[in-house]
């Protein structure tokens, strides 16, 4: 037989080598070759349990394992070169293997399949990318908690259709956020539970004959569980899609964090200021001080959702069990997980660096009628029916608007003009202070609720 059939470890059927193009459209050791130490971590724990099996002599085993950590070591220092012609990571590692220790080398893959291979390398990677992940997400959770400790008596007006609304703290709207988080945390843990069963052993598509010992193969690579389908196993990709799943929801509430930065550190709000170093300026105009940073995880947002539905598109119509389609998983993967490692911790540090401008949203909230509520409420509990109350208040802010007035600034005769309910305490009642404390329902704004809430998250950090 001649070509280069004879070199690939598949070509044994084939009597001509694959076209150069095919090679390099086939391949994918450009991008799975991160996939090395899950790909060596796996063969390793695969010899152990053939060795241990009498599937193949245990000493063979022993020499399969030492080679291949000498081989993780060498790639780790830098001296390993892929062959793009052994197509993946898992045949560059095989032929490798095979080039040190020869025959010996050929006996690792006895009763596997690149098919359960790369569904379990993808599985351990994701597991690792996800704990690395939750303390991106924990460490800007710390940074939340540190400006909300700060900021419980910042007063800051609460907007809702991006009208100011109420007033609010501005440790409360930080909260906000803490919460998404949290969220987003819970979601990926539960992702990981769903994630820690292994798919070795599941060959092709139908197990194999070699009485192989999954579990022991699980309890070395710390899978709680085996798969129980093998069909399932080597098709399965919805780890992969809960994952981008879940990272697009984290990019979107970054993203929503990233909109209010922008619009607050602009002059019209000028609520925040956000440190030099993670601001960028003009080409052409000297002035400017551009929230770059925020405006570029806004923009991320959309590459992180296109990686969710490439891949749902990609899986919407397979057949079982594998198809070389499924070799699209990886790229998105990689790119997903990429790019929230990229933003978060830059993210972050943006956050924990700002400087909050606490006297703007003082009176940002003191205009836009923010305690109009609080108005209606001093009605209500003065006997007014909540209806009555909210029409007797509405005359009085439009009489404010024709007047160039505040609630605050309405001497008690207009008050009483309108109704005679009003008293002196109604001052009081319409204080900004007053109308942020006097929230002090679970959940709420007061300064004492978020003290206590505050409390709630360091524990839960603690964990």
């Amino acid at each position: 037989m001649k070509g280069s059939a004879k070199m690939k470890l598949w070509g044994g059927r084939f009597s001509k080598s694959t076209d150069t193009m095919v090679d390099d459209f086939n391949s994918s050791i450009n991008f799975d070759q991160r996939l090395y130490k899950q790909d060596i971590m796996g063969s390793i724990a695969h010899a152990n349990m053939l060795g241990k099996q009498d599937i193949i002599p245990v000493e063979d085993a022993k020499t399969i394992v030492s080679s291949l950590k000498d081989i993780l070591k060498d790639i780790e220092a830098g001296q390993v070169a892929f062959d793009v012609e052994a197509e993946d990571i898992h045949m560059n590692i095989e032929k490798i293997l095979i080039n040190r220790i020869g025959d010996i080398g050929k006996k690792l893959h006895t009763g596997r399949s690149r098919n359960d291979q790369v569904a379990l390398d993808m599985k351990m990677y994701v597991k690792e990318e996800i704990l690395k992940i939750d303390e991106y997400i924990k460490a800007l959770q710390e940074a939340l908690l540190y400006l909300a400790e700060n900021n419980t008596s910042t007063i800051m007006p609460g907007y809702t259709h991006l009208q100011r609304a109420q007033p609010i703290t501005f440790a409360h709207h930080m909260l906000a956020y803490f919460e998404m988080l949290i969220r987003d945390r819970d979601r990926l843990k539960d992702t990981y539970g769903r994630t820690n069963s292994l798919p070795l052993g599941a060959g092709a598509l139908a197990t194999t004959t070699y009485p192989l010992d999954r579990s022991m193969v699980a309890k070395e690579l710390d899978f709680n569980s085996v798969t129980l389908n093998s069909l399932d196993s080597v098709s399965d990709r919805d780890f992969c899609l809960e994952l981008l799943s879940n990272l697009s929801i984290l990019m979107m509430h970054l993203s929503r964090f990233s909109e209010e930065i922008i619009l607050w550190c602009s002059h019209e709000f000028a609520f925040i200021e956000l440190d030099d170093a993670y601001s960028t300026g003009s080409s052409i105009m000297p002035q400017k001080k551009n929230p770059d940073i925020a405006e570029l995880v806004r923009g991320k947002t959309g590459r992180v959702y296109g990686d969710l539905i490439s891949l749902l598109a990609t899986m919407k119509s397979l057949p079982l069990a594998y198809n070389k389609d499924m070799q699209e998983d990886k790229e998105v993967t990689f790119d997903a997980i990429d790019t929230i490692k990229m933003c978060l911790p830059i993210f972050t540090q943006m956050i924990k660096t700002a400087k909050v401008n606490d006297i703007n949203m003082y009176k940002a909230a003191s205009c836009g009628f923010t305690n109009a509520t609080d108005a209606a409420d001093y009605l209500v509990k003065k006997g007014v029916a909540f209806r009555d109350a909210h029409t007797i208040i509405g005359k009085l802010v439009l009489y404010c608007i024709n007047n160039n007035l505040s609630l605050e600034t309405l001497s008690l005769e207009e008050y009483k003009e309108i109704s005679n309910v009003f008293d002196e305490d109604i001052y009081v009642a319409i204080s900004l202070e007053e109308c942020v404390n006097k929230r002090n329902v679970i959940g709420g704004p007061a300064k004492e609720t978020v003290l206590n809430a505050i409390n709630i998250y360091k524990d839960y950090l603690l964990k």
